[in-house]
């Protein structure tokens, strides 16, 4: 069982790291919803959210998008190692 546990989690994270590159980063925009930037680059690693404010990253510490939201619009976004 731990075994398919962990084939299912890399799947995930090879499937997710696909779309962490610089064609999907320049697609994203001040305003977009949340939606949009999750059927772009599927679901996030992390979100963190703060009086209405949400922050999620998609990917690790070595390569990643970094996304704010304010009502769930983005407001800032970067990248790193794309």
């Amino acid at each position: 069982m731990k075994q398919i546990i962990l084939a299912v989690a890399t799947l995930v994270l090879l499937t997710a790291c696909g779309k962490l590159n610089k064609e999907n980063y320049q697609q994203i925009e001040v305003g977009m919803d949340y939606s949009e930037i999750e059927s772009l680059l599927g679901n996030p690693a992390e979100c963190d959210e703060t009086l209405g404010m949400k922050q999620c990253v998609w990917g690790g510490d070595e390569k990643n998008i970094s996304v704010k939201f304010v009502a769930d619009k983005v407001t800032i976004y970067s990248q790193k190692g794309l």
